[in-house]
């Protein structure tokens, strides 16, 4: 049954994987690469990677610790909604959904594993649990994002020459969704441009399909003119989605109290700051710490806020990411409640 109470985004909690990588890491394997001084691949100072056997599980479960400790086992292994992302699946043909559930010792409703939503999964997930929650479809949900991409296919021994690998950075978050009206999720506002879906590409040389066997290790397929449209795509988009969002709220983005976004590399950062009129000391980053987080982007430099005083009770926040080439983006705006 339908429901009329309000749906908060109650807490998250974070796990980065070991210790900190410095740039001199990526330094010590850089060839020439005609995309070298691209402004995308403009490295961070540090960023975590995994550990060599380490699973999306394995990553959930740490991160849901905070969870665990500030609201106790009840809410968090009694959510009735499990939604789930990780951007390189331990196995190709399921999500991690179903191994999550069962390492938190969860026994929930529906579990879901989203793929599309990419950087902005975060978004999509509150998006979903939103739905589903006022729909009478549970009490609770439980989103969990992993990034586990930097220590696998950016650090392989052919890749990591490259550009493009010491931008991203390894880590995970789980945000716990209610209907409460503690930390109101005020609006969200989700867009697919499946015209853009075919633009990100794996490459490989000498080419083949990503499951045929061969030599070659894979990477992401950047050319100049794809880092072209993806900025203009970047740009655009994500201030797009803030807009409406803060248009349905009768607010201007610089009246919001705090952004929070995913953080392909600096230029977007900046860029965004200024589509927005957002000061920067009002938009959260853990870039030159983190790298590219991905999708736990967004829930990381919440936690960091948090931690760091930057946002209180009462202070309206504000989401806002773009996925892949710019086939997706979401921006969702909170009433932050505190946390316990």
């Amino acid at each position: 049954m339908s429901t009329t109470e309000p749906v908060s985004l109650l807490d998250v909690s974070v796990h980065l994987p070991g210790a900190p990588i410095g740039a001199e890491y990526y330094a010590q394997f850089a060839e020439s690469d005609e995309l070298r001084e691209n402004r995308m691949f403009r490295a961070p100072r540090h960023r975590h990677h995994v550990t060599p056997g380490t699973t999306a599980a394995d990553m959930v479960e740490r991160a849901a610790a905070g969870l665990l400790e500030r609201h106790g086992e009840d809410m968090v292994r009694g959510a009735d909604v499990l939604i789930t992302h990780t951007q390189l699946p331990d196995m190709p043909f399921y999500g991690a959904g179903g191994a999550i559930a069962h390492r938190l010792g969860m026994k929930p409703r529906h579990v879901i594993d989203l793929h599309n939503g990419g950087c902005a999964a975060f978004v999509l997930g509150m998006s979903l649990a939103r739905t589903l929650l006022a729909a009478g479809e549970g009490r609770t949900a439980l989103i969990a994002v992993v990034q586990n991409a930097a220590g696998q296919i950016f650090d392989q021994p052919t890749i990591r020459t490259k550009a493009q690998a010491a931008v991203p950075g390894d880590g995970a978050a789980v945000g716990l969704v209610a209907r409460s009206d503690a930390a109101p999720i005020l609006a969200v506002e989700c867009r697919t441009y499946g015209e853009y879906a075919g633009d990100m590409t794996i490459a490989v040389d000498p080419p083949r399909l990503w499951w045929q066997a061969g030599p070659g290790e894979g990477c992401i397929g950047f050319t100049e003119a794809k880092i072209t449209k993806v900025l203009a795509r970047g740009n655009r988009q994500v201030p797009e989605v803030s807009y409406a969002v803060c248009d349905r709220l009768g607010l201007a983005p610089s009246d919001i109290d705090l952004f929070v976004s995913n953080q392909p590399n600096r230029v977007f950062l900046r860029n965004w700051r200024e589509a927005l009129e957002v000061p920067e000391s009002r938009h959260v980053d853990t870039f030159d710490e983190c790298g590219n987080l991905f999708a736990a982007g967004i829930p990381v430099n919440l936690d960091r806020a948090v931690a760091d005083g930057k946002v209180r009770p009462g202070d309206t926040v504000l989401m806002g990411a773009f996925a892949h080439a710019g086939d997706f983006a979401g921006a969702a705006a909170v009433r932050w409640g505190g946390r316990p």
